[in-house]
């Protein structure tokens, strides 16, 4: 399964944090950003996931993370 988010992420050291605590929770998946993007495109291709445990984690963070369509 691939979950697209739309983030507010800008900083590539940014990105990285996030994705090294993205596979603390689900560490046999694959995330990345594409910051190149306008909507700041998070990523996340895994067997199973928790869109709202995601979301959660980038809020924390103090980014805003919403699940496109």
């Amino acid at each position: 399964m691939i979950e697209v988010f739309k983030t507010n992420v800008q900083e590539v050291e940014q990105s990285v944090m996030i994705v090294g605590k993205l596979l603390e929770h689900f560490p046999n998946s694959i995330v990345n950003f594409d910051l190149e993007d306008c909507d700041k495109i998070l990523r996340v291709h895994a067997a199973s996931m928790s869109n709202h445990k995601i979301i959660e984690l980038l809020n924390s963070h103090g980014f805003h993370c919403e699940a496109l369509p």
